[in-house]
């Protein structure tokens, strides 16, 4: 009698979805260690019919393709329709990450509840809670709506079932990471868990027209959990973004096929809930002190939305053998370059010395237009000289010490114009770019030499 050989299994990284037939300690393809999970792989049939009958698509000529207009839903949070690109677009699949805690699940009910209050029919699958958690929970965010369905489940066959069944106008599955496919042998949270309930719900969006949005979880490093095929399938990618000591959180878009990247919503953590900022310039410096040495308020482009940040340094001797750079906020080799072209153009001796930045209000800014502020705040500092009040400064700088065009630099002056600046240092070559009636008193430099010499 011959044995029955036993099925055979995959090793795959969850980091990179990488496969292998025997267990390897480093991922060769990403390079992560301990990342290898055995898995049984599934069975090679097609995936099963989403909506009831199957219907076999067939390809049409370009200009054939009719073009209505687009309708989006307003979820009635303007920052989060903003991010979007003015609604969500029907059988987008959109994919929220973000720390644990931060918010996600929370901002989900209240745009679930203002979709629910403007007549549609919205459903919250939630992995993660019970329906009776999430009830209390939505009682205290007050986003109670007979239209607003939950549910608690994981299967995946089950929630495809109920869409056919309920037919919401608004899907909502928190979280990806939690979600089950009973046609796959390894565990939720798998790479391949994660894989077929993306591709799955994809399908439903396409084929019903239904916008689904999908909550994860990031790692330590601040990417979406699971493989990075994930961001690639889905329409749009937000990262909800936070300090949890910080009240302020920013949502952030850095992927959307209907709208403007980078975009992004900043919200106001409550007992009440999340609450928009609708001016986020005033309250990123509304706590900042005058006549401060290390303090400098710069503009930054966050998609179509120019807003006004502080940027703080700390230069002091260091009394360790290897200085210390702590950097919150802003891209750490970014400012070591200008702390190098600083010391190599400027003479300042930072390269010894222990340096500290930061953002204020517990926002990121990774453009190269703050380069200049940088500059500017690190100087301010290891002098021990503030700079201006009201003036702003704005630029990048080049490894040779010159100041390079910005971008978008007449948005940037008009909103400082309009919070009370008076004076903007900007890169000469951006001022034949400024309107007339938009320019005010901008000084432009050349390079760091003459900047800090008009700065101070």
């Amino acid at each position: 009698m011959a044995t029955k050989k036993p099925p055979k299994t995959v090793f795959t990284c969850q980091s990179c979805g990488y496969q292998t037939p025997r267990w390897l300690g480093k991922c060769p393809e990403c390079r992560a260690w301990d990342s290898m999970t055995e898995e049984r792989p599934a069975g090679k049939g097609p995936i099963t019919a989403l909506t009831g009958s199957q219907v076999v698509a067939k390809p049409v000529p370009i200009d054939a393709v009719t073009l209505d207009a687009e309708k989006r839903r307003l979820t009635g949070i303007a920052e989060f329709d903003r991010v979007l690109g003015g609604g969500l677009v029907g059988g987008s699949l959109v994919l929220i990450g973000g720390d644990p805690g931060i918010g996600k699940s929370t901002l989900m009910l209240q745009a679930l509840y203002g979709l629910a209050c403007g007549g549609a029919r919205v459903l919250y699958v939630s992995g993660e809670e019970s329906v009776r958690q999430i009830r209390l929970r939505s009682q205290r965010l007050e986003t109670v709506a007979p239209d607003l369905l939950v549910v608690s489940e994981i299967d995946l066959d089950q929630i495809i079932q109920m869409v056919a069944e309920y037919r919401p106008d608004v899907l909502v599955v928190d979280s990806i990471q939690t979600m089950f496919s009973p046609e796959l042998t390894s565990a939720p949270g798998s790479v391949s868990q994660v894989r077929e309930s993306t591709v799955r719900l994809m399908l439903l969006a396409k084929r019903t027209g239904t916008p689904v949005m999908l909550v994860g979880h990031v790692t330590k490093e601040g990417a979406i959990a699971g493989p990075r095929l994930l961001e690639h399938m889905v329409d749009t990618v937000l990262y909800f973004e936070g300090d949890r000591n910080h009240v302020f959180r920013v949502l952030r878009a850095v992927k959307n096929r209907f709208g403007s990247t980078n975009e992004i919503g900043v919200f106001e953590m409550r007992e009440s809930g999340l609450m928009e900022v609708g001016n986020p310039s005033a309250v990123f410096l509304s706590e900042r002190p005058a006549e401060a040495p290390g303090s400098v308020v710069t503009a930054s482009m966050e998609g179509t939305r120019p807003i006004l940040v502080e940027l703080q340094a700390l230069v002091s001797g260091s009394s360790y053998g290897t200085p210390r750079r702590t950097i919150l906020g802003l891209d750490t080799n970014r400012v070591a370059l200008l702390v190098a072209v600083m010391e190599k153009k400027l003479g300042l001796h930072l390269i010894g010395q222990d340096v500290f930045m930061n953002v204020a209000g517990g926002v990121k800014v990774d453009e190269p237009a703050v380069d200049l502020a940088v500059a500017a705040a690190l100087a301010s500092s290891f002098t021990d000289k503030a700079v201006p009040e009201g003036t702003l400064i704005v630029g990048e700088v080049g490894l040779t010490g010159e100041v390079r065009a910005v971008g978008h630099v007449d948005i940037r002056a008009s909103e400082a114009f309009k919070m009370g600046f008076t004076r903007i240092i900007a890169p000469r070559s951006n001022l034949r770019r400024l309107d007339q009636r938009t320019r005010g008193e901008i000084l432009g430099v050349r390079n760091l030499e003459e900047a800090l010499e008009n700065i101070f």
